[in-house]
Formats: C-alpha cells, sequence, structure tokens
C-alpha cells in the first residue's frame, strides 16, 4: 500500500509583481512572477495537494487563489490585523516579504482547525462586488469635492457641475448594481428586505449579496462577518473600551448606519432607539446597535424564507 501524501502548506506573501513562497516542512523559500503564466507553471510543476495561505490585498492575491482552487487545491484568506498580532507575540523584530512567507505558513500549520477554506465568487457576484466598492470610493470622493471646492467665487459653478458629475455616475452605479442583482436572481430576496423600515434598495441588495457570500452557522455568525461584533476587553476588576471588530466590509456597514439612521424615525424602531439612549448610550453606540439588529432581521428574512412582520412597539426587544 502507498504512502499518503502529507498535504504541503505554503505561506505566500503576495505584491502586485511578485509572489514570495515558503513551503513549511521542507523550509524551502523562493519566489515567482505574479501573473498566470508563472502561477500555472508553477501549478503545474506540483504534485500532491497544497494548502496555501495568504493575505487578501486589493486583487493582487486572486490570481492565485482562483488558479490554486481551480487545480483543486485549498486557499485560506488570512487576516492581515490577525496575522500581524500573531506577529508580535511571537516577538518577530523584522518584517520583509520573505519572512511573512514563512510566518503565513507557521500560523496556517497550526491555526487550520479554526480557519475555513476560501471559495471564489462566481463571476456575477465578483462583478455585483466591484460595482459596489466602486459606488464606495466615488461617494468618497463626491464628499471630499464638498468639503473641498466650496468657495470658489468665479469657480463655484465649475465645482458644482463637477460634483453633480460624481451624482450622475453614482446613481449610473446604483442602476447598474440593481441590474446585477437581478441578473442573480436576487430581486425577491432584495425585495423582502426592503420590508425592513429603514432599509433601502442599495441597503437590501449589499445585505443580500453579504448573505450569500457563505454558508453562516447563526445569526451571530452573520453579524461577525460584517464586522458588527463587539471585542470585549476584561480582566479582573478592569473593563476595557467595547469597540467593533470592522472585520467586514466597511461599506456593507455604512450602508447599514445609513439604513439605522433612516429607521430610527420609524414607529418600528423610534422607541428601540429611544430605549437605548434611555440606558445611556450614545446617539453612535445606538445607531450601531440598531444597525445589528436590522443585519439580525434580514439574516432571519432570508434564511427562513419569510417577509418582515411589523412587531408593535411596545414590545419589542432591546437585548436582539
Amino acid at each position: 500500500m502507498a504512502p499518503e501524501v502529507e498535504d504541503v502548506i505554503v505561506g505566500v506573501d503576495v505584491c502586485k509583481d511578485r509572489l514570495d513562497l515558503f513551503e513549511y516542512h521542507s523550509e524551502r523559500s523562493y519566489w515567482i512572477s505574479n501573473d498566470a503564466s508563472a502561477i500555472k507553471t508553477w501549478l503545474d510543476g506540483l504534485s500532491g495537494k497544497l494548502k496555501l495561505a495568504l493575505e487578501p490585498t486589493n486583487r493582487y492575491h486572486l490570481g492565485l487563489a482562483e488558479a490554486a482552487v481551480a487545480h483543486g487545491h485549498e486557499v485560506y484568506l488570512i487576516d492581515p490585523y490577525r496575522l500581524s498580532h500573531y506577529r508580535a507575540g511571537l516577538g518577530r523584530r523584522a518584517k520583509t516579504d520573505a519572512q511573512d512567507a514563512q510566518l503565513l505558513a507557521r500560523f496556517l500549520e497550526r491555526e487550520i482547525g479554526e480557519l475555513r477554506a476560501w471559495e471564489p465568487m462566481i463571476p456575477g457576484q465578483q462583478r455585483f462586488w466591484q460595482l459596489l466598492k466602486r459606488r464606495a470610493a466615488l461617494v468618497r470622493c463626491k464628499v471630499q469635492l464638498n468639503q473641498s471646492l466650496s468657495g470658489l467665487g468665479l469657480l463655484q459653478e465649475d465645482a458644482e457641475s463637477l460634483v453633480q458629475q460624481c451624482g450622475q455616475m453614482i446613481r449610473k452605479l446604483d442602476r447598474a448594481l440593481l441590474k446585477q442583482a437581478q441578473e442573480l436572481g436576487w430581486a425577491e430576496w432584495i425585495e423582502r428586505c426592503q420590508g425592513i423600515p429603514g432599509v433601502g434598495p442599495l441597503t437590501a441588495m449589499a445585505l443580500v449579496a453579504s448573505w450569500q457570500r457563505g454558508q453562516f452557522r447563526s445569526v451571530d455568525a452573520f453579524v461577525a462577518f460584517l464586522g458588527l461584533d463587539v471585542r470585549v476587553k476584561q480582566s479582573g476588576r478592569w473593563q476595557g473600551r467595547c469597540k467593533l471588530t470592522k472585520k467586514g466590509d466597511g461599506e456593507v456597514r455604512r450602508l447599514l448606519y445609513n439604513a439605522a439612521m433612516q429607521g430610527r424615525r420609524s414607529a418600528q424602531w423610534a422607541p428601540y432607539y429611544l430605549r437605548l439612549r434611555e440606558r445611556g448610550m450614545s446617539s453612535t453606540a445606538a445607531l450601531v446597535a440598531l444597525s445589528r439588529k436590522l443585519a439580525k432581521v434580514s439574516f432571519t428574512l432570508l434564511r427562513k424564507d419569510i417577509r418582515f412582520v411589523p412587531v408593535a412597539p411596545e414590545i419589542a426587544c432591546v437585548s436582539t
């Protein structure tokens, strides 16, 4: 009987033009170009199954990740924040690309039981998230232009025209997002989320897109995926300040926060928001809590395939 071939654990530090690789068990370190041809040549020349650990870096990691999965290998995307603390915990003083590849391989070898392999999105979903991120960038640009181009005197008309053009482009992106969501078959789910007071079309699309990203074990897992869960710091009698983990997509959180600002004025959520304020929460903290509640409600609607039914305000529960 032939002996089982052990999976090869490889850490990969990703740059725009280069991939630094470290094979954990053989302690072999080398690099290849970050282009489709070099990646294919490398994957074709390997024997056995790989387990790759890499940090997500904008879009530069996607070529390797997608090619590796297509070849039957497993890919694990390691959170840069988590890896940074892991490096500090090991007492590493230097940081180079080769050392980062080694650190990624070591992290995967020890923590693989707590990680879930990455799965590529279908092309339509990739297109949706690309459009959403570009819209977010354009919204930030519009805000900056509004703030920096005020009071220009004779040039004010041109400045306002530029801001208006940004607004027109944002509306075009909204239509493109809706069209892409409809092509993906999300129309009914989006309509279901829009039934939640405060949730508009764009927020509903973002919630459905997030829900489609993975098989979530529970509503808490979905909240954690969005980065709306709380990081607690406590030691003995000392209690540190609780903060959001912010692990998920920042644009989805922004949309949910805006939805909460709108929803707090509705008959459904106004009592809930006011009770949070009466408990001593700041307006920002109360809106974040309402954002989390909107996410939980949307998850329940999507998972159970039901529509939103308003609850009498006097029995709305603060704990959820």
